[in-house]
C-alpha cells in the first residue's frame, strides 16, 4: 500500500536582525535539525519560494519578507518493493527493458519516497545493479515524470557498467516521439548549450550561467492545424534538453506546462484531456552487456497520446508528412531526464 505523506509547511517572516543574511544559511539557523546543505538542496529544488518565486541560495533576505518552505517527509533508509503495475518489455539474467508509465518518477527523491519506478522494480525483478545506491538499484538512465517510454536496468554491477559506458559514449540510440505546437522543419537541428536556469531553479535554459552542450535534431515530421507529430533524436542527453530546445525554438511540447506548452486558445479540439507533456520515449538500441550483440527495443505510444493522434488525424484527413531523414547512427547520452 502506497502511503501518501505531506511534506511540512513553514512561512517565515524575516526579522530585522537577519536582514542581509545568505537565505541558505538564514533557514538553517531558524529551521531546527536544517543544515546549509540542506537548504540549498531544497532551494534547488523549488521548494524556497520569496515572495511567490523560485529562490536562490546566494540571495539576500530583507528584513519584512516572507518565505515560504516546503520540507518533504524524510527518506526511508532503503526502498521498499511495491506491487505496482510494471510492463516489462525483455528479462534476461543481464538486463530488463521496461515502459515507464506517464506520471511515475524513476527513483526515490525528495517528495518522492515511494511509488516510483524502483519501487516497482524491487517487487517484480529480482536481483538488481547496486552501483546506482541503495536509492537507485539498476537504474542506468532516466526519463522525466510526465515522460512515458522504453528504459533498460541493469541486474548486476557488470552490465551496469557496460551500459553506462555506452551512454557515456554517445553509442546508445534513442527516438522519442513529441506533439509540438507549429511546424519545424524535418532536419533541423538545435544546439544550444543548457544548464540550471538563473531565474527558476525547476528550469533549464540556455541562458544558463553553466552550460554543457547538448544536440537535439527532429527527424520526422507529420504536420496538423496549429501542433505536428515529430520524431527526435537526441545526441546528448542533458535535463529536460529535448523539451528545452523545442520551446526555446518556438516549438514547445503540447501539455507541458513548465515550459510553455500549456494548451493554447484556438488549439485543436483534438487535444482536449491531455493532461500531460505529449513526449514519450519511442525507441531504445544499443550492445547487449553480454556478449556486444546489438538489440533494439520499441514501446509504441500509450493510450492516452494515441487518442490524441487518432483524433487529429480525423479532423485533418490530409497531414502533411515531411521527408523521414532519420540517420539511425546518431548517437546519444541519456544520462538524464527529458
Amino acid at each position: 500500500m502506497r502511503s501518501v505523506v505531506p511534506s511540512t509547511r513553514h512561512e517565515l517572516v524575516v526579522a530585522a536582525g537577519d536582514a542581509g543574511r545568505r537565505l541558505d544559511l538564514y533557514l538553517a539557523q531558524i529551521l531546527p535539525g536544517m543544515s546549509r546543505s540542506q537548504a540549498q538542496r531544497l532551494i534547488r529544488e523549488g521548494a524556497v519560494t520569496i515572495g511567490e518565486r523560485a529562490a536562490r541560495p546566494s540571495v539576500m533576505v530583507t528584513a519584512g519578507t516572507t518565505i515560504v518552505v516546503h520540507v518533504p517527509p524524510p527518506l526511508p533508509d532503503v526502498p521498499q518493493p511495491e506491487d505496482l503495475p510494471l510492463s516489462i518489455l525483455y528479462d534476461d539474467d543481464d538486463i530488463v527493458v521496461i515502459e515507464k508509465p506517464a506520471g511515475m518518477v524513476v527513483h526515490p527523491a525528495a517528495g518522492h519516497h515511494d511509488g516510483t519506478l524502483v519501487n516497482a522494480l524491487l517487487f517484480h525483478v529480482s536481483g538488481l545493479s547496486g552501483i546506482g545506491g541503495r536509492a537507485r538499484p539498476g537504474i542506468v538512465h532516466r526519463l522525466d515524470r510526465g515522460t512515458s517510454g522504453v528504459m533498460v536496468v541493469a541486474k548486476h554491477d557488470r552490465a551496469h557498467q557496460h551500459l553506462s559506458k555506452q551512454f557515456h559514449d554517445r553509442t546508445v540510440h534513442k527516438v522519442y516521439t513529441a506533439l509540438v505546437w507549429g511546424t519545424p522543419e524535418t532536419g533541423r537541428v538545435f544546439d544550444r548549450a543548457i544548464g540550471r536556469d538563473p531565474r527558476d531553479r525547476q528550469k533549464i535554459s540556455s541562458r544558463a550561467r553553466r552550460t554543457r552542450t547538448a544536440f537535439t535534431r527532429i527527424d520526422h515530421v507529420e504536420s496538423f492545424p496549429r501542433v505536428s507529430l515529430v520524431d527526435v533524436t537526441i545526441g546528448s542527453g542533458r535535463t529536460h534538453q529535448i523539451r528545452v530546445h523545442l520551446s526555446e525554438a518556438g516549438y514547445p511540447i503540447v501539455g507541458d506546462a513548465l515550459y510553455g506548452g500549456r494548451r493554447r486558445r484556438g488549439g485543436p479540439a483534438a487535444l482536449a484531456g491531455l493532461d500531460r507533456p505529449f513526449l514519450h520515449a519511442r525507441r531504445l538500441s544499443f550492445l547487449h552487456p553480454a556478449d556486444g550483440r546489438p538489440v533494439a527495443f520499441e514501446s509504441p505510444l500509450p493510450a492516452d497520446l494515441t487518442a490524441v493522434v487518432t483524433r487529429l488525424r480525423q479532423s485533418s484527413p490530409r497531414p502533411s508528412p515531411a521527408p523521414d531523414t532519420h540517420d539511425p547512427t546518431v548517437p546519444e547520452d541519456a544520462h538524464a531526464e527529458h
